[in-house]
């Protein structure tokens, strides 16, 4: 069996024995998978319609504490039931974990079975039906970075996350022998997610030791923000089962490369299935649509850094020389720069944006570089010429946000964001990032304790 599921193909597997587990998950604010697991037999009788999760699970942070100050969710009321129903167009098995399927959810409301505003897969179908009341389709593809560990992640744990062993001890950039000692591990996620119906094109070696960057087929938006957060679900349980571990932190290492997630993305025509981003006359071979699309994510860039980097240790990957950006800038081919033209003068024309750290939710980075590129196309915004040089080196060029306390005030005063989210859903977001610096700011972390326990 490979591929998705239908509810009668899933019939079909519980009753010959193959499937006796259905995980149904919706994806939290940080883009973990969290959901439940049911017997298949059950799962069939009624959970295939709805089950419910409590509403804290929008409201806490990536510890699961209920944090207080939330609007939507608090202990004043009561942190009660929201509903989880399932997308049964996103049914499919997990032949890593024998006799098991998985089903992603929407996060609707216990009472009038509404959209939850905030939850990450409602904010993107929102920017999604804006693209289609445009008569276009969005396609996207996020690439993955990540970190693999010659050791367990109760080791790691238990020696408090110091010093961990990663697979490698050299630079592995498309490094063929090195990448063949991680083959054990790569070749089972290449082909679990292939079994799985995820459109696998490649794995390769990263710059960092031990570091791996996994590809998949461009899909519409939806699609690939699902895919997405299966994918590294996938290879944290996948390492795991063989004994390794991996890290999707943005900079797990000072000294060391960090694990992006770029984020490609175009539009199309809705009824032709033609790609609007291309046109042998332009500049580029690239459309007026494409200009103005691109301008919008330049221009908001500052605004949309929050979702494309949603951690304090996000920031930290923002360093010169090591492939993050670290200028909201256009260029083509060049990945100095925030912004990269790929596919240039063909029908796969298409906007990467580089800033995305691997920690990254899908949906709502995707929903935001929407949003900006659709503020583009309204306001008829022009990016100005391709950058041509090293982005790092030229200090006039606008800067993309440097800390997570900057992005926050960016977030929190964008009128864009505002327009195409509601400002509930901004302020429920501001309020988690402003929560994120607070954990960290009253933390006494280990670089404070080995510079000043004895010398201050």
């Amino acid at each position: 069996m490979s591929g998705t599921l239908s509810l009668d193909l899933l019939k079909q597997e519980v009753a010959a024995g193959r499937i006796d587990t259905v995980v149904v998950a919706m994806t939290d604010m940080v883009g973990q998978l969290v959901g439940k697991r049911f017997h298949a037999a059950h799962f069939l009788d009624s959970a295939h319609e709805e089950t419910h999760g409590c509403n804290y699970l929008l409201a806490n942070d990536i510890d699961m504490e209920p944090v207080p100050g939330y609007e939507a969710a608090n202990w004043s009321k009561g942190y009660g039931d929201f509903v989880l129903k399932p997308d049964l167009a996103t049914l499919r098995p997990i032949p890593w974990l024998p006799g098991t399927a998985l089903v992603q959810a929407d996060v609707l409301d216990h009472h009038d079975h509404g959209p939850i505003p905030h939850s990450p897969r409602a904010i993107l179908k929102n920017q999604v039906a804006r693209v289609e009341t445009m008569n276009m389709r969005a396609f996207f593809a996020s690439e993955l970075e990540f970190y693999l560990f010659d050791e367990s992640y109760e080791s790691i744990h238990a020696k408090a996350y110091r010093d961990p062993k990663p697979t490698g001890y050299y630079i592995q950039d498309y490094h063929v022998f090195q990448t063949t000692k991680e083959e054990p591990v790569m070749r089972a996620v290449r082909n679990g997610l292939h079994a799985a119906g995820i459109p696998v094109e490649c794995s390769k070696g990263e710059w960092g030791p031990g570091q791996e960057e996994i590809n998949v087929r461009y899909a519409d938006a939806l699609t690939m923000a699902d895919r997405h957060v299966v994918i590294k679900n996938a290879v944290k349980e996948i390492a795991n089962a063989q004994g390794k571990a991996v890290t999707f932190m943005a900079k797990w290492r000072y000294d060391l490369a960090g694990s992006s997630s770029h984020v490609h993305s175009s539009l199309w025509n809705a009824d032709e299935q033609r790609p609007l981003f291309a046109d042998t006359q332009g500049e580029h071979g690239m459309s007026a649509l494409m200009r103005h699309y691109l301008a919008g994510q330049l221009a908001y860039a500052a605004d949309i850094t929050f979702f494309l980097a949603p951690f304090i240790n996000s920031y930290k990957r923002f360093q010169v020389s090591t492939f993050a950006p670290t200028r909201a800038i256009w260029s083509v081919d060049n990945r100095t720069a925030g912004f990269r033209l790929c596919g240039a003068h063909s029908p796969a024309i298409r906007v990467e944006c580089r800033i995305g750290g691997a920690d990254l939710n899908p949906y709502l980075a995707f929903a935001a570089l929407l949003a900006a590129g659709l503020a583009g196309i309204e306001q008829k915004l022009e990016p100005g010429p391709a950058f041509v040089g090293d982005a790092y080196r030229d200090e006039k060029l606008r800067e993309i946000p440097g800390t997570l306390r900057e992005a926050t005030a960016n977030l929190r005063g964008s009128k864009m964001l505002r327009a195409a989210f509601g400002d509930s859903v901004i302020d429920h977001y501001v309020h988690a990032a402003e929560w994120e610096q607070l954990e960290y700011d009253r933390r006494v972390t280990d670089w404070e304790l080995k510079r000043g326990f004895e010398r201050a």
